[in-house]
């Protein structure tokens, strides 16, 4: 997945850092559990601290005192632990659960006897108090992810630490003595201590639900919150518990009973409608012109066949990482793409491997090389000599394996290592078909293939200077090869007749026999044109280079400077050409008319993201310093501004006159949405900004930031002035999100650390300590991860990272989630049940960044962290399913099948999952090639199955770009998705 970390350089390629990489994720690993287990053992001296320090102030009163009355026994969920609490009419006086309760059965402490625990009990309470008007933080022993904490949240802890306090001995007695009749609750209590064993991590907690496996259930308790705390309140809460830290999480007063409350799928889904960007930075020969008038390129992981002329897009969508290169069939219909390798949500290895696939009907042909690549594949072509029969593909291992297959019977025929020096090209001979050429670092190899077998030649530069990398190949119609070099060289090689040495290689040798220079830098690409002319593009002078018969130069155009260096040179119709580059852009151009952009995104990590108020807009800004705003109707670049540094975070004015953008250095700008003019400058800290949002009326602005601060601004001239009022201080952790109360008084915010804080503003942004009196509060907008309305998107096992962003939509009907697994999530709103439900989508390679409605909801907008995706989705609620579908119950979900494509399905028990939207709508509504330009996909392929399982098996086209549905509290049962060996019924061509 995170194969992006190639040099820029025009000389070398990001499979040199394959291993280094490698190596970086084992550390970053090791490092991970390092610092749960440290987690932990904190968490576990803490406890012990503050045992030894509460017991010995109160152990007389604890000897006194009878057993507390405790809570009915409670029920273990495993992995993510929800208590709800509520009032009864039966139990006066009882406390509410907490945090200290379950922290003091960690691992170190799980096992002191019974008796201990009895002690401790009194203590629990006195912290369960205290705690509950803290925001349930950790000690200050626990290490937070920032050294600040709340005001509050050290007089808590100074409580609980410091127990020669009087004040808290007082209170600790009055509630004890309250609670001495109630000695009949002591068994309950027992056994409720024996189930809360809630460890500081996942890892922790899934040994310890070993010994509750029968309690699967939300834990659920009911109690009244304490008479005798300060600021005295009645209330139910949900508690949930994220690495070991507990989050609470109250339940607004029209929810009359949590247990009633059912979270069910969506009715509307998703379906892919248009990617933005294309991957050349660190790709090369990744751009061609297919007969039916279609660009194929890719980015992340969706190939797309987009058309210029018409403006449509369709997209394959098979590959479930880093697409990484492509190749197209000599019948120019059929194309070849491989990928890199990726890990699962669960950590399994989503193996590299190649599909070749059918570019008409976009329907997977052949998946090839689980469990035979390592790391990723490098390069591939089909064979020309003989119509593409066979598929060479080398894979990015250290020794850059080269296999050839006999693609059709999924057979591999021939295997050899080929050097451990990077390979940049391979190509079969268009007229021999033995022959195989590889190019790389230093190199140029020649194979012959015969039968099982490869032999290799290596080519000998001899008087000719032996160039660093030799960078791509061609080839002239008399056979002899071409290669372009990092001198920016071109040579010709020809096959001598000189017969070597016997039994040492083979008869034929090739040999310079011409050197030309073509370019200052590199050659970075060969095209060789249907006309018998050439076409060459140069890395460092970024010209391209139009070549007679004769290999003398007869044309040359410049790309500008501001579309980056050239990775790939393409024909196009009539005299065009494609050419795309560096920057990521692909532009078509001729040598009189210069250049059009047809697909440009950014460069680096995309962060942030915001849509228009009420215009079909959306603006992104990312770590290249660019802000670009985008037409989600016209799919097109309405403009785009270089700031002086890299955005994180953007926000629309309600007027949509302006947009403020945040920077990672503390600095945000605001900019005229129309003119893209600069309107004003203004510096909050100096660490990243996280969050810029806008009051409902446009008259405040909340600038969140990773110095635990909320800055506010007074608005004033539709967004063009802004005066400071006032900071929120209180947060322990990084601002993560926020979102206003539709009054402008009140705000909520998540931090890093799991806090869930609200603030009223008009008094000063002060933080509110009853917390519950925020429980009805309709919030103007939903972004923030954390919140009664939102918490059972988060998925089992949780590190509270999992999550980027979440937004609910305008209708308040569904909330969308970017997570860290490249799925884009959609779940009904509220969302209050735990593991609920979801649809979820892939295309993207990288984690999610953002997610965000249009003004209508009619889209959905995401963008890729590495990837540097934007995508966008069709919010489809109710489909209609034409009659000549033919619908097909696979489990609880109906997915038609239509009638043309029906015919030429082969029989097999299990039918094949197609999309919801009819192939033959799609065709009408855009262009004749677009036959499934608006297919919502159905199914994901699990590559995480062996080659075993796959072997023999034929994928539909649409497997994984949606994957329905995934239900978290038992998807391992109820996902409907089909694995490779369920797809066995879709055609082989």
């Amino acid at each position: 997945m995170d194969g992006f970390a190639g040099s820029l350089d025009d000389s070398i390629s990001a499979a040199s850092t394959s291993d280094v990489q490698d190596r970086l994720s084992a550390l970053e690993l090791r490092v991970q559990q390092q610092e749960d287990e440290i987690t932990v053992l904190k968490a576990a001296l803490a406890d012990v601290l503050r045992r030894l320090a509460i017991s010995e102030d109160h152990v007389a009163s604890v000897r006194k005192s009878a057993p507390s009355k405790g809570q009915p026994s409670l029920r273990e969920a495993i992995s993510m632990s929800c208590i709800t609490n509520g009032s009864t009419g039966s139990r006066k006086t009882s406390h509410s659960s907490s945090v200290s309760v379950a922290r003091k059965e960690t691992l170190s402490s799980a096992a002191k006897s019974g008796t201990e625990k009895k002690k401790e009990k009194p203590p629990g309470q006195k912290e369960k108090k205290e705690e509950s008007h803290s925001n349930d933080q950790s000690p200050q022993t626990q290490a937070s992810p920032s050294p600040q904490p709340s005001s509050q949240t050290l007089q808590t802890h100074r409580q609980t630490q410091e127990s020669k306090s009087s004040a808290p001995a007082k209170s600790i007695k009055k509630s004890l003595t309250a609670e001495k009749p109630h000695s009949a609750w002591e068994s309950s209590d027992d056994s409720r201590n024996k189930l809360l064993r809630v460890a500081s991590t996942s890892k922790l907690i899934s040994k310890v639900a070993k010994n509750a496996d029968k309690h699967k259930d939300v834990i659920v308790s009911q109690a009244k919150m304490s008479t005798r705390e300060k600021n005295s309140q009645e209330g139910e809460y949900i508690k949930m518990f994220m690495r070991g830290r507990p989050i609470t999480m109250f339940i607004p007063s029209d929810v009359e009973n949590y247990d009633d409350i059912r979270t069910e799928l969506p009715s509307e889904k998703l379906k892919l409608e248009w990617v933005y960007g294309y991957r050349g930075r660190d790709c090369r020969a990744n751009v061609y012109l297919l007969p039916t008038g279609e660009i194929v390129y890719f980015i992340a992981s969706v190939v797309v066949l987009f058309n210029y002329e018409e403006r449509t897009q369709r997209h394959y969508l098979g590959h479930t990482d880093c697409v990484k290169c492509l190749a197209v069939h000599p019948d120019k219909i059929r194309i070849a793409t491989g990928q890199l390798a990726g890990v699962d949500k669960d950590g399994r290895p989503l193996q590299p491997h190649v599909r070749v696939w059918d570019s008409v009907s976009l329907m997977t042909l052949q998946v090839i090389g689980l469990g035979t690549f390592e790391r990723g594949v490098g390069c591939l072509d089909f064979s020309k000599a003989d119509s593409g029969t066979h598929l060479c593909v080398i894979d990015d291992s250290n020794e850059h394996m080269l296999t050839v297959w006999d693609w059709q019977r999924k057979s591999k025929i021939a295997e050899i290592k080929t050097t451990n020096e990077v390979v940049l090209a391979v190509e079969f001979h268009p007229t021999d078909a033995n022959t195989i050429i590889t190019c790389g670092k230093s190199h140029i190899f020649f194979w012959t293939w015969s039968g099982n077998s490869l032999s290799r030649k290596q080519g000998i530069f001899g008087k000719y200077e032996k160039p660093k990398f030799v960078q791509c190949l061609a080839f002239l119609g008399n056979g002899d090869v071409l290669t372009g070099d990092s001198g920016g060289i071109i040579l010709i090689w020809g096959k001598t007749t000189v017969e070597s040495t016997p039994g040492k290689g083979p008869k034929g040798v090739y040999q310079i026999s011409k050197q030309i220079k073509a370019h200052d830098g590199s050659v970075f690409t060969l095209c060789q044109m249907r006309n018998g002319m050439l076409l060459t593009g140069g890395g460092k002078d970024r010209k391209i280079i139009l070549w007679d018969h004769d290999l003398n130069p007869e044309r040359e155009i410049e790309v500008p400077d501001q579309y980056g260096t050239i990775r790939a040179v393409a024909e196009g119709k009539a005299d065009q050409f494609l050419v795309g580059t560096s920057r990521n852009f692909v532009l078509r151009g001729t040598f009189n008319d210069g250049f059009l952009v047809e697909v440009q995104g950014h460069t680096d990590e995309l962060w942030g993201l915001a849509s228009h108020p009420f215009k079909d807009l959306f603006l992104t800004c990312a770590q290249d310093r660019q802000v670009c705003m985008w037409n989600s109707v016209d799919h097109t670049l309405e403009w785009t501004r270089l700031l002086d540094e890299p955005g994180h975070c953007a926000d629309f004015h309600p007027s949509g006159a302006v947009v403020a953008i945040g920077t990672h250095s503390g600095r945000w700008f605001v900019l005229d949405a129309e003119t893209r003019d600069l309107v004003s400058i203004h510096t909050d800290g100096n660490e990243q900004l996280s969050v810029m949002r806008y009051s409902v009326d446009g008259t405040l602005l909340a600038v969140g930031s990773h110095d635990n601060f909320i800055y506010l601004y007074v608005v004033t001239e539709n967004g063009r002035k802004y005066s400071r009022y006032g900071k929120c201080t209180g947060h322990s952790s990084y601002i993560t999100h926020l979102d206003w109360s539709p009054d402008n008084k009140y705000i909520m915010s998540n931090s890093g650390d799991y806090e869930i804080l609200y603030w009223d503003i008009p008094s000063g942004c002060k933080l509110i300590r009853n917390r519950s009196d925020c429980k009805d509060i309709d919030w103007t907008t939903y972004t923030c991860v954390l919140g009664f309305q939102v918490f059972g998107v988060w998925p089992e096992g949780s590190d509270g990272t999992d999550i980027n962003a979440l937004v609910r939509s305008h209708n308040r009907k569904v909330i969308a989630v970017a997570d860290d697994f490249c799925k884009v999530h959609l779940f009904q709103y509220p969302c209050s049940k735990p593991k609920a439900p979801s649809h979820k989508y892939s295309a993207h390679s990288s984690h999610v960044t953002n997610v965000s409605f249009t003004h209508s909801d009619g889209h959905l907008i995401s963008t890729g962290g590495k990837d540097m995706s934007i995508i966008q989705w069709k919010l489809v609620e109710k489909v209609t399913l034409p009659q000549n579908d033919i619908v097909v119950d696979i489990g609880a979900t109906k997915v038609p099948i239509p009638a043309s494509e029906n015919a030429v399905q082969s029989p097999a028990p299990l039918p094949q999952p197609f999309n919801e939207v009819n192939q033959n709508e799609s065709v009408t509504g855009s262009s004749p090639a677009s036959l499934e330009s608006n297919l919502e996909q159905s199914v994901e392929a699990s590559e995480e199955q062996s080659e075993e399982q796959s072997e023999g098996s034929s994928l539909d086209p649409t497997e994984p770009g949606y994957e329905e549905p995934s239900n978290e509290m038992s998807e391992e049962h109820s996902e409907s998705t089909v694995t490779e060996e369920q797809q066995d019924n879709s055609p082989v061509s």
